[in-house]
């Protein structure tokens, strides 16, 4: 059975946490991302075989004080000792680059910031800014997050459809809040998650201004 640490640990030390259970051992990452990104490849790889830090550093010939170090991120290995574990593990060596030459993309947005758009059926006084955007092609599901505001009362607030999931926050204000044919009565605390292929959006508006967040995620359309 695989283990989450390596024998030479004690429970009381941090070489007993991987780094992202570790502040300390995150604190380093920071100065040696490298070194966390091999060392987090090493122990997943070896959890996946099921082999314990005994094991590997006796096929590899390592101490099993020098592997600790090795899958906390807390010294850098040589090509040799990459090549020893690479072996071992029955992995080339470029798969313990893997997930430092991966591209991680992040979106910031200052407050009262974001793209401001226009959705179908916009009208004056429901203001829609979009606060980030999953733009990697090779990911399957789009995410895009919203605040919504709503300020000024509509004789007719349009319903909405489309494919995909999504989850509502109310922040500000009291909306009733139509999916299919429920109402439900939002104040602010209050979520919903709901299948966005049926008709949905708010019914009536309580209390103005109205601010909720909404997170839509969709099958990612490649055609």
């Amino acid at each position: 059975m695989a283990d989450t640490g390596l024998a030479d640990a004690s429970p009381g030390s941090s070489s007993a946490l991987a780094p992202g259970q570790d502040p300390h051992a995150m604190q380093g990452a920071r100065q040696n991302l490298l070194e966390v990104a091999i060392g987090r490849e090493v122990r997943a790889f070896r959890n996946k075989l099921g082999i314990t830090g005994s094991d590997l550093a006796t096929a590899t010939g390592l101490s099993l004080g020098m592997l600790s170090k090795i899958e906390n991120g807390l010294t850098s290995p040589s090509l040799t000792t990459l090549q020893s574990l690479s072996r071992a593990l029955g992995v080339p060596v470029t798969a313990f680059f893997r997930r430092y030459e991966e591209r991680r993309d992040a979106v910031f947005v200052k407050a009262g910031q974001g793209l401001s758009i226009e959705r179908r059926g916009t009208r004056n006084g429901h203001h829609y800014h979009l606060l980030g955007h999953s733009g990697d092609r090779s990911s399957r599901v789009v995410v895009e997050p919203y605040l919504i505001t709503l300020t000024k009362e509509s004789d007719v607030f349009p319903l909405f459809q489309h494919a995909g999931l999504e989850f509502l926050y109310m922040l500000e204000g009291e909306v009733v809040y139509r999916h299919a044919d429920k109402l439900y009565p939002m104040s602010p605390g209050d979520s919903l998650f709901f299948d966005s292929d049926a008709p949905h959006g708010p019914e009536e508006m309580i209390v103005l201004p109205i601010r909720f967040l909404s997170i839509i995620s969709y099958p990612r359309d490649d055609e």
